[in-house]
């Protein structure tokens, strides 16, 4: 099998005319607006294929906080019209940047930012759907490079576990693209952390990943560089936030990438096999009548804000109440998981879930296939769902809550925490046949 690539990258940055509004930190009332059209850094989505001989495989990723699950499923089927492949053969990712635009549906708008009027934000989003299937098309159609893959692991140390837990994210998998002289053309590398060095700003930017690419591009010419989010769900950058943080960390991540694509990798070949599947996480939740009546009642307290909650957890309730009356609630999340089989010794996996994946899972999944040598894995692929939690996060283990684990323990038979922001009634089901045992257990199959 001979791998080929091609590349294409657009600005996919708003204007204040266009979208103004910012996502990734909940507010009061009226959302996070931008104060210029002119971003820190312009946002970009970028796309790579890779050609497996005739056959292409996708992996395009976008500097905004996630995509939302009506326009994924939009995009992933306007995408598999342009070319003879699978559905298993399209990876889309968000870098999750908390200094990009609001999108519709995800987070919900109204409930975590207190807007109403959406209509630029409608617009945005059908706009930036059109632009990502048009960048996937041009990236189809861009001049191909013969190339080579070799695969290496290095490392960071700005992610810290921001709950206390004992998963620290520290590998920085780099997979190389080479030309016939051994000069990179494009490298794809990852490393799980928030993109929050830059903290809560009012210009639009994509934080350390953005910074990152950057940093190689300039630094390796002719090279396309790519990020893939990891499982930062419970990783935070280290340090006080800021624009200096957020270069300094960016430039850091892209020196240690530059370094590594210095000297040649292991090397990885084809075939590449490519699945893809929907897992339903399972909500903590029964639609019995009496326990709707229960579930009722306490959305109701909570429009009184007994615990002082923010303003979005009563506009959450408000939405759970409507939700329950018109016998619309759900008993269980869709999370895309996709795996990506590349050959080599060890045999190279790619394994992304959607969502907000806590690093537990990495450190799991990669002690059973090699380590980071052989499983690059991330989240918040496809599409955003919510906080993909362990049972860690979960009742009994954390007894006073948490913001992953989607509960609070004043209220601890309803939704709390990031479940408020995401629109759930419930947080997962934890034990045996939970969360924690339906990812563990889907995942693996694929994996093999």
């Amino acid at each position: 099998m001979a791998f080929s690539v091609s590349t294409a990258k657009v600005d996919i940055t708003p204007t204040l005319s266009t979208n103004p509004y910012m996502a990734g930190y909940g507010t009061v009332d009226g959302g996070r607006i931008a104060t210029s059209s002119t971003p820190y850094q312009p946002l970009y989505a970028r796309a790579i294929v890779l050609w497996d001989d005739i056959w292409p495989n996708l992996i395009l990723t976008a500097d905004i906080l996630g995509f939302p699950r009506a326009m994924h499923q939009r995009i992933r089927s306007r995408i598999l019209a342009l070319a003879g492949w699978q559905s298993s053969d399209i990876l889309l990712q968000a870098t999750h940047t908390h200094n990009g635009p609001t999108l519709i549906d995800s987070l919900q708008p109204h409930i975590s930012y207190g807007l109403s009027d959406l209509m630029l934000i409608r617009d945005y989003t059908a706009a930036l759907e059109d632009k990502i299937v048009a960048l996937a098309q041009t990236a189809l159609a861009a001049q191909r490079t013969a190339v080579t893959l070799d695969y290496k692991v290095a490392s960071q140390n700005f992610a810290v576990n921001r709950v206390g837990l004992p998963y620290t994210e520290t590998a920085v998998p780099v997979l190389v693209a080479r030309r016939s002289t051994g000069v990179p053309r494009a490298v794809i590398f990852s490393y799980g952390c928030h993109p929050v060095s830059a903290g809560l700003r009012t210009l639009f930017d994509g934080d350390f990943p953005a910074a990152a690419c950057n940093y190689v591009e300039n630094q390796t010419a002719g090279c396309f560089a790519l990020f893939l989010q990891g499982a930062a769900g419970d990783q935070d950058p280290i340090g006080a936030r800021g624009w200096a943080l957020r270069d300094q960390q960016g430039n850091a991540l892209g020196a240690t990438v530059t370094s590594a694509i210095t000297g040649v990798g292991r090397t990885v070949t084809g075939p590449v096999v490519t699945m893809y599947q929907e897992v339903q996480l399972p909500l903590d939740i029964s639609l019995s009548p009496a326990n709707l009546v229960n579930v009722r009642s306490a959305f109701v307290a909570r429009l009184g804000n007994p615990a002082g909650q923010p303003p979005w957890y009563q506009r959450h309730a408000q939405g759970m109440i409507a939700r329950i009356d018109s016998n619309s609630l759900p008993t269980s999340v869709p999370s895309p998981f996709q795996v990506w089989k590349l050959s080599g010794s060890p045999q190279l996996k790619i394994a992304m879930i959607g969502g907000e994946l806590v690093s537990g899972y990495a450190a799991y999944f990669r002690a059973g296939q090699g380590g980071a040598n052989g499983l690059i894995m991330g989240g918040y692929a496809n599409e955003l769902c919510c906080y993909i939690p362990s049972n860690e996060f979960l009742p009994p283990y954390m007894p006073f809550g948490s913001y992953e684990g989607g509960w609070d323990p004043d209220f601890p038979g309803i939704a709390g925490g990031s479940m408020t922001i995401y629109g759930y009634p419930a947080h997962f089901k934890g034990g045996s046949n939970g969360v924690e045992a339906t990812v563990i257990n889907a995942m693996n199959a694929m994996l093999g």
